[in-house]
């Protein structure tokens, strides 16, 4: 099983998702610089969570269509 997100994670991947969709790949690392550019007061453990949580249902998006 993998680690449960928190609901700020969730709440702030969902709103860049809605903003941002389009720029967000399957990439960890190009998602991370993604985030620290859209959220300027964020923590680096929060910045890597929103980051990795990006990449996962941009990956999952990928394995549907």
């Amino acid at each position: 099983m993998g680690r449960i997100k928190t609901q700020l994670i969730k709440r702030l991947t969902f709103q860049l998702m809605k903003e941002y969709r389009d720029e967000f790949k399957p990439s960890f690392e190009e998602n991370k610089l993604l985030v620290a550019a859209h959220l300027t007061e964020s923590s680096k453990k929060i910045r890597n969570a929103i980051a990795g949580y990006v990449t996962r249902l941009m990956k999952n998006k990928e394995d549907f269509t």
